[in-house]
């Protein structure tokens, strides 16, 4: 057992083995001293999950928890994001450990669930083809440094009305430039009614009148757009 000046802690010593062991591979359990931040931890049992060692520091969390002193009026803080350093996601869990009122160490456990999303990839992908699954169901995140995923495609929106699959179609385009339908310029309106032309919304009827509405312009505003998209189209195809 390490040498822990702090006798409370040292029956924490021995509860991070056990707990290591009872919960699994896939738990990391990790004690902080907080006598030393910069090399807080005294005890971790399965460490391959966050790839740390005794001796590494607070993370980035706790020094915001003691910042914040949101440990005065809770016990703990539960299920919050982690990341190892080999980049895996975590689900985390931070218990605070407390003597006279006084905040003395943190027991953390970080559970690593790769082996079960990989088993459920497998399940899925007995209903699924592995294209969807891998771009839907459950996508997967890029390497560390790799090149980001390609976009996924725009999924099908089943809708009861024609105004709503216009109002979907326009706060798609608005997200996509990063504006507001109240505070768009005409190159923006522009854009964004070539875009919807480009999709079909016009072949709708009663369409012109919808976008005019969410783009918060008139329909001969619209009309006057759709035939400025028209005439450029035609000028690119020459």
């Amino acid at each position: 057992m390490p040498n822990v000046p702090n006798a409370l802690l040292q029956h924490y010593v021995k509860l991070t083995e056990f707990l290591g062991q009872a919960l699994g591979p896939d738990y990391e359990v990790a004690l902080h001293d907080l006598t030393d931040k910069n090399r807080s931890i005294i005890a971790i049992a399965n460490n391959h999950v966050s790839g740390r060692e005794i001796g590494a520091p607070l993370t980035n969390v706790a020094l915001s928890i003691l910042r914040d002193k949101s440990y005065e009026t809770s016990d703990y803080r539960l299920h919050y994001y982690g990341v190892s350093i080999n980049g895996k996601d975590l689900r985390s869990n931070t218990m605070f450990i407390k003597q006279n009122g006084r905040l003395i160490g943190m027991l953390c456990i970080n559970f690593d669930d790769s082996r079960y999303r990989a088993i459920s990839n497998q399940v899925m992908g007995l209903c699924h083809p592995d294209i969807f699954v891998e771009d839907v169901v459950m996508p997967t995140a890029p390497e560390p440094g790799a090149a980001p995923a390609p976009a996924r495609h725009t999924p099908e929106k089943f809708r009861n009305s024609t105004e709503a699959v216009a109002i979907d179609a326009i706060n798609r385009e608005l997200e996509r430039l990063g504006v507001t339908a109240d505070r768009l310029t005409s190159e923006e309106r522009l854009k964004i009614i070539g875009a919807l032309e480009t999709n079909g919304i016009f072949l709708l009827k009663g369409a012109v009148k919808d976008v005019a509405a969410g783009l918060h312009c008139s329909q001969a505003s619209v009309y006057r757009y759709l035939s400025q998209v028209k005439n450029d189209s035609a000028e690119t195809q020459e």
